[in-house]
């Protein structure tokens, strides 16, 4: 994988890093001392690439801090009742902290607040808890929605028909994000959301939405939830002609802004960096390490379309998954190198 213009202290100037509530060792004891330490995860989407990728920049940053001797992932389908039951075996196992992908904002609060009890750190990332105690390390999803969804209604003049395709019902990143996109709604009153589905965050699922949608009704947008570089693909086997995209800076959709263009491609990527698991596991090593590290922290997106090629060129990496973001560093809280994300091997491994 080579190295973007992005990595390092440039993604810095892209994303903008908001550290509030400054911790005081609340969640976890940490203790201080020198480790070695175990992480545990908890991921409960199994198949998308988006988590693919932030499980593997928990591993580069647990291998590249020297004091991780193993990182223990639970990674299947499921919702809290499954990843309460996750987190009850990591904590059994005598984890010394666990990063979790949270189904629920609060529903996990009990077992949580139970790990933390039991000085196990723990950090929710990409989605926020609510639970007692815990680090929220997260991208800002409200923002996320409504800028997507401002700069799709500013593209379709203020008015037209839209399809609406969200995330997974209920968790929090998805719930942030329809605030976002409700937010922006608000402000174009033409704008006519015909379709709203929910396609699991699964790109086939969205892939077989998006034919049906585009070939049964008069859509003039569509607003994506990290299924984008499916969706496009629809347009071309239904030979119909494309209409304005938003989607997240999957390695496949920037591909296909640049590429395709010229055939009257026009989209928007909003910023939603996978490596969000590097800098969970990097508060989560302060954190052992009695280094009393921010409560929270949040990233803010940026959206490039496509009529900025030079700044999509900078995004695409022609080496890289369709379904992963080149956005491999986020200074200052990753330390390893992006070939470390792509090799995907934790401490041991």
């Amino acid at each position: 994988m080579r190295d973007t213009k992005l990595r390092g202290t440039a993604l810095v100037a892209i994303l903008l890093m908001v550290a509030v509530a400054c911790g005081d060792g609340a969640s976890g004891d940490g203790g201080g001392d020198e480790g070695p330490w175990t992480i545990g995860v908890s991921n409960t989407l199994v198949g998308n690439g988006w988590r693919e990728q932030m499980i593997c920049a928990i591993k580069a940053e647990a291998s590249a801090s020297g004091v991780i001797d193993e990182v223990v992932v639970v990674n299947r389908n499921g919702g809290p009742t499954e990843q309460i039951a996750d987190l009850e075996s990591l904590i059994s196992q005598g984890v010394d902290a666990i990063i979790l992908n949270p189904t629920d904002r609060e529903a996990l609060n009990s077992v949580i607040e139970e790990a933390i009890d039991q000085g196990i750190v723990v950090v929710a990332v990409d989605q926020a808890v609510t639970a007692e105690g815990a680090y929220v390390v997260t991208n800002d999803q409200v923002a996320y929605g409504r800028l997507g969804a401002e700069w799709l209604f500013e593209q379709m003049g203020g008015t037209g028909n839209v399809a609406y395709m969200r995330g997974i019902d209920g968790v929090p990143a998805d719930t942030d994000r329809d605030t976002g996109f409700q937010e922006a709604l608000a402000d174009f009153p033409d704008i006519n959301v015909v379709s709203e589905v929910f396609t699991g965050w699964d790109p086939s699922t969205g892939a077989s939405q998006a034919l049906e949608l585009i070939t049964t009704q008069q859509i003039d947008g569509i607003w994506t939830s990290g299924i984008d570089y499916t969706v496009v693909d629809q347009f071309a086997a239904a030979d119909v002609p494309y209409v304005p995209i938003v989607g997240a800076d999957n390695n496949g959709f920037i591909a296909q802004l640049i590429e395709l263009e010229g055939d009257g491609l026009v989209g928007a990527a909003v910023t939603n960096p996978p490596a969000i698991g590097g800098v969970g596991a990097s508060v989560a090593i302060s954190a052992l390490q009695g280094e009393n590290p921010d409560q929270e922290v949040i990233l803010t997106p940026q959206v490039f379309d496509s009529s900025e090629q030079g700044d999509l060129e900078g995004l695409y990496d022609a080496d890289q998954q369709v379904g992963w973001s080149t956005y491999v560093n986020i200074d200052p809280y990753t330390s390893y190198e992006a070939a470390d994300v792509a090799t995907c091997q934790g401490p041991g491994e």
